[in-house]
């Protein structure tokens, strides 16, 4: 099973841009599709951004042209690009990767806090 821990998460001003970091360790993420999560207090847990084996990707409608996943698969790293931050934005970001074949996303990091606040 990969294990997965991310970092990056900070205070940052609204407008602003910050770049998550997701390290992966125990299996390469090439064998995986990976997703980029978020929870903010009192809401469900939701879906940000994946990107497939194949290095297709998909993004919500909340973060379609302002977050960007993207991976390196040398370093077996997988990042969030985030720009033009809103509060609303402002989460716990999780990292998360899919097996091939399970309908659910199997492996979880721990959390970053992203807050966006002036």
């Amino acid at each position: 099973q990969v294990q997965l821990v991310e970092s990056g998460g900070e205070l940052v001003q609204p407008g602003g841009s910050l770049r998550l970091s997701c390290a992966a360790s125990g299996r390469t993420i090439s064998i995986y599709a990976m997703g980029w999560f978020r929870q903010a207090p009192g809401k469900e847990r939701e879906l940000l951004a994946s990107i497939r084996r194949s290095g297709d990707t998909y993004y919500a409608d909340s973060v379609k042209d302002r977050f960007s996943i993207s991976r390196d698969i040398a370093m077996n790293n997988v990042y969030l690009q985030m720009s033009s931050l809103k509060a609303e934005d402002t989460a716990v970001y999780y990292c998360a990767a899919q097996r091939v074949g399970s309908g659910n996303y199997d492996s979880w990091g721990q959390g970053t806090q992203v807050t966006v606040s002036s």
